[in-house]
């Protein structure tokens, strides 16, 4: 699986889930105080960067949908795999 088809199939899961599924899987996944820097960063970078509200609102769930994907590259695919798409 390359990093492009597993971002695709965490997107697809992510679509299907409820939002108990969701939080259960950032509390077994994503430490609090990450969690908590998530939300301070993307408010900051948003009110720095003039974005509005309804899209600030949403940078923390970009920058830890990110995250989750990232610890599943580092769980699932070999050292070696290349960025390709």
């Amino acid at each position: 699986m390359t990093r492009a088809e597993l971002a695709w199939e965490l997107a697809d899961l992510f679509t299907d889930l409820k939002v108990d599924q969701i939080n259960e899987v950032l509390a077994k996944n994503v430490p609090f105080d990450t969690l908590e820097f998530f939300n301070e960063y993307g408010e900051d970078f948003g009110a720095s960067e003039g974005v509005g509200d309804p899209t600030r609102k949403r940078l923390p769930n970009l920058l830890l949908l990110g995250y989750i994907l990232r610890v599943l590259e580092e769980r699932l695919l070999p050292d070696g795999e290349s960025d390709e798409s």
